[in-house]
């Protein structure tokens, strides 16, 4: 977790460098809307920056898993949170070619794993180890996995993880997709009134880690030859045997961005979003119902001291 109460961070000699260009004034970057209320936050706080330093912003839905595309056609000029844990082969490609540019890191201190909510630990004896699961997977079955247990994975569109993590494990488990974030959140909240059994992959920061109590199940450190040699790990015969890599979340964007709208692409590389800054506002959506543009306008308002200094080192 951040210990830095600023929650986007400008460099120590970013104050000392002259203003970028502001470029193509004129016409609106276009910034990607993923399906989760995190990346919601992130990419809306970027754009009032970029509003506030004179530009016109378009959110544009995007899919997570094919948004390199675009971004590599400039339809879509910036995207501003992707996890390394959850990136698609299309977007190493996108790089590799040129077509596609990282624009650093977005600063987010970030897990992901195979969860449960904590009274699940009383169903499953064990837990938080994973070899438990081994022994109480019945405990989790439903008509549809049976006689296997229950995951409930990201949503088809983010990739597979947990299912990956089932087969590589040799888990008894059938990893069904949720179809959404928002069908995530469901099944923890009824599994935390009803008492009822749930496995689900889940990520951190997010508002329900505190509110449900979630916990995340102990596997095996999730180093570079567990994804790439089945002799690693626990089970001799798979890759993916092991928890998530250590995520890092970074920000991308088209390779012509910084050319068109160079004081722009300044404020985006030098942007960072804090955990502690980040999940309040999440919950306030999903928990209190407020619109991401409210909630965000809102933080704006109460925290300029903490983005303004970007916008004014890039423009002014």
């Amino acid at each position: 977790m951040k210990t830095a109460s600023l929650g986007i961070v400008l460099s120590a000699v970013a104050g000392l460098a002259q203003a970028a260009d502001m470029g193509a004034v004129d016409e609106p970057i276009k910034l990607a809307v993923n399906e989760w209320t995190g990346q919601h936050v992130t990419t809306h706080v970027a754009g009032e920056m970029l509003k506030a330093a004179g530009y016109n912003v378009e959110y544009v839905t995007a899919g997570m898993m094919n948004q390199f595309q675009a971004l590599a056609d400039g339809d879509i000029h910036a995207t501003l949170e992707i996890w390394s844990s959850n990136v698609s082969d299309e977007y190493a490609k996108k790089v590799d070619e040129g077509t596609v540019v990282e624009i650093g890191d977005l600063g987010l201190d970030a897990k992901e794993g195979i969860a449960y909510p904590a009274h699940v630990a009383e169903l499953c004896p064990g837990l938080p180890a994973w070899e438990a699961l081994q022994e109480c997977a019945q405990v989790f079955a439903t008509a549809e996995t049976l006689p296997g247990g229950r995951l409930v994975d990201y949503p088809a569109d983010w990739g597979t993880p947990g299912a990956d993590r089932m087969t590589g494990l040799d888990l008894p488990f059938k990893a069904v997709p949720a179809g959404s974030e928002g069908a995530l959140i469901a099944e923890l909240r009824a599994s935390t009134e009803r008492k009822s059994p749930l496995l689900i992959t889940f990520w951190q920061p997010h508002w329900a880690m505190s509110a449900y109590d979630v916990q995340f199940v102990d596997l095996p450190a999730g180093e570079e030859a567990c994804f790439n040699d089945p002799a690693w790990g626990p089970n001799p015969n798979a890759v993916n045997d092991c928890d998530f890599a250590p995520s890092r979340i970074f920000k991308a964007g088209w390779s012509g961005f910084a050319d068109k709208w160079p004081a722009a692409y300044e404020i985006l590389s030098n942007y960072e979003l804090a955990v502690e800054d980040q999940q309040p506002m999440m919950g306030a959506i999903d928990v209190d119902g407020g619109a991401v543009e409210e909630v965000v306008a809102t933080w704006m308002t109460g925290n300029e001291d903490k983005w303004r200094p970007v916008v004014d080192a890039a423009t002014k």
